[in-house]
Parts: C-alpha cells; sequence; structure tokens
C-alpha cells in the first residue's frame, strides 16, 4: 500500500509516521500528522470513529486521537495496552503530565532493557493538569503505536490514597496502583518522650512475642528491637500497615494483572531498616504479595534537583534497605527520582539492577526548556507569573527549600541566557513546582493565558523535545546501569 498517498487523499498536507503503520487481523492503521494535530487512519469497519474516504486502496477512516479511539485501538493492537511490568528485573516511571513526553520517553528504552511505566499520574497531578486516568493513558497508547513501541509499557496509578481512587484508575485499565500510606502514618510519634511512647501504647502479645527484645540478621544487616523502638514503630506505622493490608485484599487478590506497591515516602522522618523490615515483615505475613516498597530515605528527595544530603550515610543506608527488600522478595522503589543523579549508582549498585525509579516533572521541565530557547518572550512571562505569587501559592503542594534571591533577575539576562536558567536549582523549583497554575491561568475572557501558546510551540518544535526527554533521562539511566554494569 502507499500510505502516504491513502493519507492525502484526506488531508493533502499529511505527513507519515512511518513506524505507525501496523496490520493485525484484517485491520491496516497508522498515525499521520496534519500540520496542528494528529491523525490515526485505519481501515474502515473495525470500529474507529472518524470521517470516512476513499482512496485507490479501498475505504479509510481518519480519526481523532480520542478515547474512544483509544479503546478500538488496544483491542485491536493489543501492544498499545498497558501490562504489568514492575515485575520485570527493573522498570522505571516516566510520567507525562503534558501528554507530549513519550515519544522521547520510548528513545530511551529502545536502548535500555528495563521496562517503562509510560502512564504514571497521581490524583494531584490529573487536578493539576485537568487531565483524567484516561487521558493519560489513551495518549501513551497512541504514542506507542505511533514509535512501534511493542515490548510492552505499565500505567500507574500513583500516589493513591481512597478505595475509590483506586477504583478509578483500575477501572480505567491500569496495571500497576502506588498505594500512598501517609495520611495514617503518625510522624508525630518520633517525637515523643519513652514515657509518652509507653503511656500511647495499646498491648499486643502477638507482636511483642515476635519482635520486643528481639534481633534479626538480614544479609550481615543486624535489625534490634528494643522496647521502645518496637512500640514506638507500632504507633507510627500499624494503622498504614492495616489500611495496606485491607486495600490489598479488597482489590489485588487473585490479582496477576496487577502490581502492587506501597509508598511510605511521603513523610518527616526517613524510614529506617527496622521499620522497613517491620512493614515488610508483617505486610508479607498478612497475605499481602507486595512487588515493590518506597522507603523514605534518608536525607532529600526535592522535586527537580540532585540529591541533598550526607551521600556516605545515604549509601550505607540505601545497602541495607536493599538487602530488606532483596530478602523478602521484592523490587526497592525510589520515588522522586528525577535528576538524583548523585545517587544514581548506589542504587544500581546496591539493588544489582533489580529497581524501581520514579520521575516525573523533570519532562515538565525540558518542556519550559525548549520554550526558553524558543519563545523567549513567552518564557519571560510564564517566569515572571511563577515569581508574582503561584510559586507561594504550590508550596502548599510541595515541600521545597527554594531560594528565590538565587535566581538571576529576568532583566538582567539577554534571550540567549534563558536556558541556562535549568541549570540554577532554584530557578528549576520555581518553574517545576508552578506547572499546574502556568497552565490553568486565565485571562479575563476565560482563554488560558499560556496554556494554548505553550502547547503550540511544543508542537512546532517536537524534534527538539523528544531529543531533550531522550538526553535528559537517558543520563538517569546510564548512571543507573553503571553501579550494576561496570
Amino acid at each position: 500500500m502507499n500510505f502516504e498517498k491513502i493519507a492525502k487523499n484526506y488531508c493533502e498536507k499529511s505527513s507519515l509516521y512511518e513506524k505507525s503503520i501496523h496490520s493485525e487481523n484484517g485491520c491496516t492503521a497508522f498515525m499521520v500528522d496534519c500540520g496542528d494535530e494528529d491523525f490515526l487512519v485505519a481501515t474502515a469497519g473495525f470500529g474507529f470513529v472518524g470521517e470516512e474516504f476513499q482512496s485507490e486502496e479501498g475505504a479509510f477512516i481518519a480519526c481523532r486521537l480520542t478515547h474512544d479511539n483509544a479503546v478500538v485501538l488496544r483491542k485491536l493492537f493489543p501492544f498499545t495496552a498497558p501490562v504489568p511490568v514492575l515485575r520485570k528485573e527493573r522498570s522505571i516511571g516516566v510520567g507525562d503530565r503534558l501528554g507530549i513526553a513519550t515519544p522521547g520517553h520510548i528513545r530511551v528504552f529502545e536502548k535500555y532493557d528495563a521496562y517503562p511505566v509510560l502512564a504514571q499520574q497521581s490524583i494531584r497531578e490529573l487536578n493539576l493538569t485537568n487531565r483524567t486516568f484516561h487521558d493519560v493513558l489513551d495518549s501513551a497508547s497512541f504514542s506507542v503505536f505511533r514509535e512501534d513501541f511493542t515490548r510492552g509499557f505499565g500505567a500507574d496509578g500513583d500516589h493513591l490514597k481512597k478505595a475509590e481512587e483506586l477504583q478509578y484508575a483500575l477501572d480505567c485499565g491500569y496495571t500497576m496502583i502506588t498505594l500512598d500510606c501517609s495520611e495514617h502514618i503518625h510522624n508525630e510519634v518520633m517525637k515523643m518522650t519513652e514515657d509518652e511512647i509507653r503511656a500511647n501504647y495499646v498491648g499486643n502479645p502477638e507482636l511483642e512475642k515476635k519482635y520486643m527484645n528481639q534481633t534479626v540478621s538480614v544479609d550481615g544487616v543486624e535489625i534490634a528491637f528494643d522496647e521502645i523502638s518496637f512500640k514506638r514503630n507500632c504507633l507510627i506505622y500499624n494503622e498504614a500497615i492495616d489500611f495496606a493490608v485491607g486495600i490489598y485484599h479488597q482489590f489485588f487478590d487473585g490479582r496477576d494483572d496487577l502490581d502492587f506497591e506501597m509508598s511510605i515516602d511521603e513523610t518527616e522522618t526517613p524510614t529506617t531498616p527496622a521499620q522497613h523490615y517491620y512493614i515488610a515483615n508483617e505486610l508479607i505475613s498478612r497475605g499481602v504479595k507486595v512487588v515493590t516498597i518506597a522507603p523514605r530515605f534518608v536525607g532529600e528527595f526535592q522535586k527537580g534537583i540532585d540529591y541533598i544530603g550526607d551521600l556516605s550515610k545515604f549509601k550505607r543506608e540505601f545497602e541495607a534497605h536493599a538487602k530488606i527488600a532483596r530478602h523478602f522478595g521484592y523490587k526497592i522503589s525510589v520515588h522522586s527520582g528525577s535528576d538524583k543523579f548523585s545517587v544514581f549508582e548506589t542504587v544500581g549498585k546496591y539493588t544489582g539492577g533489580n529497581f524501581h525509579l520514579k520521575t516525573a516533572g523533570t519532562n515538565w521541565l525540558e518542556a519550559m526548556a525548549v520554550i526558553a530557547e524558543h519563545d523567549p518572550a513567552l518564557y519571560r512571562e510564564v517566569h515572571q507569573y511563577a515569581l508574582d505569587g503561584a510559586f507561594e501559592q504550590a508550596t502548599a503542594y510541595y515541600h521545597v527549600t527554594t531560594d528565590l534571591s538565587k535566581i538571576p533577575a529576568l532583566d538582567t539576562l539577554t534571550d540567549a541566557e534563558l536556558p541556562a536558567l535549568f541549570q540554577n536549582n532554584d530557578s528549576r523549583q520555581l518553574i517545576h513546582i508552578t506547572y499546574g497554575l502556568i497552565l490553568n491561568e486565565k485571562n479575563a475572557d476565560g482563554a488560558f493565558r499560556f496554556k494554548d501558546r505553550l502547547y503550540a510551540d511544543w508542537r512546532k518544535y517536537a524534534k527538539e523535545y523528544e531529543a531533550r526527554v531522550d538526553r535528559h533521562i537517558s543520563r538517569h539511566l546510564d548512571l543507573l546501569y553503571r553501579g550494576f554494569r561496570p
């Protein structure tokens, strides 16, 4: 078939995505760029919804990239539907807040054997971007089809806290749930005196016999539970463990098509190896099949910048965490993993390449760097808006230690110097955490102040954005792989 000729029967200025040509069960489909919009073109009669047209090759239908058409696509071409990937040796979550980063992500995973979670969003991110779980998965499916990525990808309902949120993600076809237990973890116990701990602890003879005044050894890591540390663990984590066990048995029992991750990283204090052991042992003893656990590691894993803290201490504790995970048979998950370049070799080394890493907002930063380079006037508007109040609002959602005084004033910078702002940690965080406000800001007439112009630029410079994402995420994987592949 002459696919370009078929496409031009519908759209004269169309450009074929050459990797997108697929045939399955009598249906031939491919994607084209029609200038302002991409379309799926498919053999008529297979359930796609669109505008039918005739060509010398027969009847075809040109389809917008809608949810209904994504559903048909996933049925006809199963490689475009998500699958569980956490049980693979290594996996990387690469959340795409904008719905445009997946082609760049695919370039990365064509070079590395880690499995991607291409659809990864939290309820908070959905609310801040006015998207749905369907939107996120659909954009990943169309991109996978367009780029002929057939190895498999996951879909993560990320940092979900309520049963109804899990049900929503699962109803949309997501294959992984990250259960955020932060609302059931009692950080205030860390500040209690020994007398307060004894006064608040409710006796549990079964757990006391199992842990109190006991010491276990895990691959050379000595884990001791004296009276106070045991009772402190109970007060901090027992409610979270009960919550996770209940959620698991409600949604995951007998489901081999789903991956379950428990997140305990959204807390104020680091998870000690002893606490990690206690949580894992209790989950598994109560029938939970954990695929990954995300502890809160020592140091600061802030958004969009490198690790802050004592690297030698991180290495010591991470080695212990990795041994505990290996002992129980699951993978360590590293959250807020974007740009944590100084710890990646350690993660790769002590996990032996068996890990899950989550990145997300760094791809938004690469998108904004494209704007800074190619549309400096628009970037200046966005940057100033972030400074003028959006940043202060966004700190309600994110913990950062940004010092705005360390960001060069815009009027001191030439247009050519603007991209260098993305080498400045404080400037990165300014833009990183204000994404939702930037995308949602409207003018008095109700039109978006920035969003439409941003997306127009990202489409115009799509190849450059794709290359930026590839280069940036590849740097993450190169360092991770260096840890276990000298």
